[in-house]
Parts: C-alpha cells; structure tokens; sequence
C-alpha cells in the first residue's frame, strides 16, 4: 500500500523544506573563452546544482564578471575543499573570487542621527524577514531614535560625536561594531562625516545614502534650493561610502516626478520616500551578494 502524503500550507513548512542550502560565487578577471565553462563545470563536476547564473562582460575593460548560485544538497566538496578548488581555479584564469553561504546570515549596523525614515524602513524589512540578512544593533550619535530601536527589539547605543574628540568617538563605535560581529554598516541618515581611517576598515562594507541633486544642490537646503531653481525630477543614490565625500561606487538610484505645484514639504516628503526604498534596495543587493565593485563602478545582477 503507498504511503498516504499529508497536505502542508506554505506557511507550516520549514526553512529547510522551502529555500535549500545554497553557495553564492561572485568572480571578477580578464575576459577570455571558456570562463563560464570553467566554472559551471567545476560546480557539476563535484554534484551542484546550478540555481540562477548571470555574466557580464565589459569590453572596454575587458574584465568578466559573474555571479553564480548551486544547491548544496548533493554537493561533495565541503567549505575547505571548495576554497582550494576556487584558488586553483583562481591560478589558472587570474580570477578574484568572494563566496558565501546561505546558513550564514550576515550581521547588519545601522548608524543614525535624527531622522528615522531609513531606519524605521530598515527594521521593518528586517522584521518581515526581507532584508535578507539581521540587523543586530543601531549606533546614533544623539538618543532621539532609541524609541524606533526598541519597537523593534533591536539593541540601541548613543555615541555623541564631538569634533575635538572625534577619534575617541569612531574608536568607542568601533569597539561596538566589534562587539556586534558586523559584517556591513549603514548609514541611514547619519549626518557625521567619517575619517578616513574608518572608512578605509569597512572598504566594500559601508553603505550610504544622500539625495540625487549634488553636485548642483549642496548643503543642508537642498530640497529648498532644488525646489527654487524649478526642477522636475528628484531623486535617491545608495553607494559605497569611499574617502572621496558622497562619490563611492554607486549601488542603487531612484528617482520621481516634480511639478510646481508641489510644495517644499511635497519635495521632502517624495525625497524621504526614495531615500527609504533606496538605501533597504541597495543593502538587500549587497547581503544577497549581487554587487561587484569594477573600475568604473560597480556591477549589480538582477
């Protein structure tokens, strides 16, 4: 007699029986053929099953770039033997490499001074299981958005920054980071400029977000001014934070309509919305390892 199969919802599964164990490859080297061979064939090769693959060649720079995702299911290798198959495949085609694990959720900060929109959208992903790692503690440099973290059940320290004692200030923030195990930090309206000294520790790690009107529109006013020379369209950029203020790798943009008749509270209010849906795109990206810094910029699969 067959053995009878018990109907389960969507919602009663586990982890485990929706989303399987998955590696995620990101590659970047010279151009040349056979390369997706290569590693499509180091992948079956050892029992992959290869999930979603996407490429990119740039001719200009002749640099090939290539994010690939197997299942581990039946997959031989463990993470050590992996690694040194990646290295040898790395000798072979001059390739740089950075791969991760799905069981291996990446630990998010979030700095902030006043403003709560970015974080408030941050959280709420998190919440929903959307943001596809865990935001494990906000740093402000003011206490006004402790309340926001609590709602949230996430840990919350205020580290005033004073520019006579910035140094100090960075160092006691750092040592929460530490704390923290943070693999990425996310300045969600965080009105301090950073030394370079911190920015350099979280090269590749440090995500930002600003409105699209620099270089035109700078300052504080920037709404204001944007608003007074008449323009029709606004817009949100997420980037990597670099040494160079405000021009980091850009990772994601949005932008939306204006129109005269909108008033200076309709162009924060619609700047504020962007900035939101923006920055969690452009941390989603990352965490789910769809960017790729090159030398223009920056590659992002879909």
């Amino acid at each position: 007699m067959r053995p009878r199969r018990r109907a389960v919802s969507d919602g009663a599964l586990s982890a485990e029986a929706r989303e399987p164990r998955t590696a995620t490859l990101l590659i970047m080297c010279p151009d040349r053929p056979g390369l997706v061979a290569a590693i499509s064939g180091f992948i079956y090769r050892h029992g992959g099953n290869i999930l979603a693959a996407d490429q990119h060649s740039d001719v200009e720079s002749g640099r090939f770039y290539m994010r690939v995702v197997w299942d581990l299911g039946g997959f031989a290798l463990d993470r050590a033997g992996t690694a040194a198959a990646l290295d040898a495949l790395g000798r072979d085609y001059a390739m740089e490499w950075d791969l991760r694990y799905s069981e291996t959720q990446q630990r998010v900060a979030v700095l902030v001074s006043k403003t709560p929109h970015c974080l408030y959208d941050l959280l709420q992903a998190r919440q929903l299981g959307e943001l596809g790692g865990d935001i494990v503690g906000v740093i402000s440099n003011h206490d006004d958005l402790r309340s926001v973290a609590s709602h949230f059940d996430v840990p919350y320290v205020s580290v005033p920054m004073r520019a006579a004692a910035r140094d100090r200030s960075e160092s006691e923030m750092q040592a929460v980071l530490t704390e923290w195990r943070a693999d990425l930090v996310v300045l969600a309206r965080y009105m301090q400029v950073l030394s370079d000294k911190f920015v350099d520790r979280w090269q590749g790690r440090l995500i930002n977000i600003h409105h699209s009107f620099l270089p035109a529109f700078v300052g504080a006013r920037a709404y204001r001014q944007a608003r007074e020379r008449g323009v029709k369209m606004i817009g949100a950029t997420a980037h990597y934070v670099t040494n160079e203020l405000d021009k980091g790798p850009i990772i994601e943009q949005d932008v939306v309509r204006v129109s005269h008749q909108d008033t200076l509270s309709d162009f924060i209010r619609k700047g504020r919305e962007l900035e939101r849906i923006v920055l969690t795109r452009a941390v989603r990206l990352h965490l789910e390892r769809r960017v790729v810094v090159s030398e223009t910029g920056t590659v992002v699969f879909s």
